[in-house]
């Protein structure tokens, strides 16, 4: 996708956004999970932190490589009231001062550090860009989910008000017993739970939604065609490493070479220029009476300072607190190592069971599809049920009703293992560092 391709999808997604906002409310509209994504990441306060981290860090790198531009001050010196006597220097209408570093072999490790600081500030961003998206994907596709189970669910509060009539009637006419009666409605009591419970599930995910993306609660209405499909990754795929990862061992780089800066600052020393202009005045003053000639108007002087550090136990103890930091920073950045291997380790544990249990859950939702259309079948047709003993019983609208009610059962289940496969899955992208091929993925649907 060209630049300008992907700047004209982000531009009709903000028009989106402001068209939703202006909707009335609880109005629902099919939002791509894309732009759910670019809304998030647009309105999260973490990122705008993270972006606010790397603005500051180009601004650090700036003022560490200024240092070797000359810096031109201009004051003015202009009595408030008039001067009598020897006031210890010329007196000046205006000065102008400039002065650069010329040679700093400290200053060269303050550049890299800044660099560094740089790139882990970066690094951090895009670590806060594809924590949001993970969290902006899980709700998206969690919400689409249990959009369907609540489908399947209303499903079988039709079946289940259609089986309590029947054990009803049944039971009315004496041919089954007070408790199937009962079963009936306890049964249909707790597919009323588990509704509730759906409802309960997907207004919270709207929520969670409009809170990432910034519009309205219930506006988002998931389109299923624009989730891409999951890549089946394994933990023993090729890794990337992860932008946290970077950003750990970058920010110990930034400390190790601010350590080294420090220290060299005790022992090398540096070299810098200075250029210096005075206008000076005899107005207001009588500074000429102490002087053998006339203080001349124009004054001009310049050279170089060089700075030899020979005792200094400030800048030694400043150098003792930087080694501290980089020795931290640096076993902070070997702990998220060991921690990123036991995480997927964990991931891939998870995913081998969860990869079980859809799989599991799949055959039970087509051995109950398949007992359905047997009931449905015998029902239609008749099961050749005779009086002979041994004979099977005839069966009755009670067993469609039931069956109905299980395939929808293991349905959800189903759905709900592929839930959690999914989101395992998309954990386990982002711990190998390979969450940017999933956004850029989503931004080709």
């Amino acid at each position: 996708m060209t630049t300008s391709i992907y700047l004209r999808h982000i531009a009709l997604r903000h028009l989106l956004s402001a068209a939703m906002l202006a909707a009335p409310a609880g109005l629902a509209a099919q939002v791509s999970l894309a732009t759910v994504v670019d809304l998030a990441q647009h309105n999260s306060s973490t990122v705008k932190v993270a972006e606010a981290d790397v603005a500051k860090a180009q601004a650090i790198v700036a003022e560490n490589k200024d240092v070797i531009i000359p810096s031109l001050l201009i004051s003015t010196g202009i009595p408030a009231f008039p001067e009598i006597g020897f006031t210890g220097q010329p007196p000046s209408v205006w000065s102008a001062t400039v002065q650069s570093l010329v040679f700093s072999i400290p200053q060269k490790h303050y550049i890299n550090a800044a660099q560094a600081g740089l790139q882990s500030a970066s690094s951090n961003l895009k670590n806060a860009r594809e924590q949001v998206a993970l969290e902006a994907s899980a709700a998206y596709i969690e919400l689409d989910v249990v959009n369907r189970e609540m489908d399947a669910a209303h499903q079988q509060q039709i079946m289940v008000v259609r089986l309590v009539q029947i054990e009803q009637q049944r039971a009315e006419a004496g041919v089954d017993p007070l408790s199937e009666l009962l079963q009936a409605k306890l049964t249909a009591a707790n597919l009323k739970l588990a509704e509730l419970h759906l409802q309960t599930r997907s207004a919270t995910l709207s929520k969670r939604l409009a809170v990432l993306t910034g519009l309205p609660s219930g506006s988002i209405a998931p389109d299923r065609a624009s989730i891409p499909e999951i890549p089946q990754i394994r933990g023993d795929a090729k890794p990337h490493t992860p932008s946290s990862i970077d950003a750990a061992h970058f920010l110990a780089t930034s400390k190790m070479q601010q350590a080294v800066g420090d220290q060299d600052t005790n022992y090398i020393p540096q070299l810098s220029f200075f250029a210096q202009y005075n206008r000076n005045t005899t107005i207001l003053n009588n500074v000429n009476l102490y002087f053998a000639h006339s203080l001349p108007a124009n004054n001009f002087a310049s050279g170089f300072n060089i700075q030899i550090p020979l005792f200094d136990m400030g800048h030694r103890a400043k150098g003792h607190e930087s080694a501290a930091d980089a020795l931290r920073a640096t076993a902070e950045a070997e702990q998220a190592d060991q921690q990123s291997d036991i995480h997927i380790a964990e991931l891939t544990g998870a995913l081998r069971e969860l990869d079980a249990q859809a799989e599991i859950a799949g055959l039970k939702q087509q051995i109950a599809a398949d007992q359905l259309k047997a009931v449905q079948t015998e029902l239609e047709n008749g099961n050749g049920a005779g009086a002979a003993p041994g004979s099977a019983a005839q069966l009755s609208p009670r067993a469609q009703q039931l069956a109905e009610i299980d395939e929808r059962q293991k349905f959800e289940e189903a759905q709900e293992a592929e839930l959690g496969l999914a989101k395992t899955r998309l954990e386990l992208l982002r711990a190998l560092g390979h969450m940017e091929d999933w956004l850029s993925e989503l931004h080709t649907k």
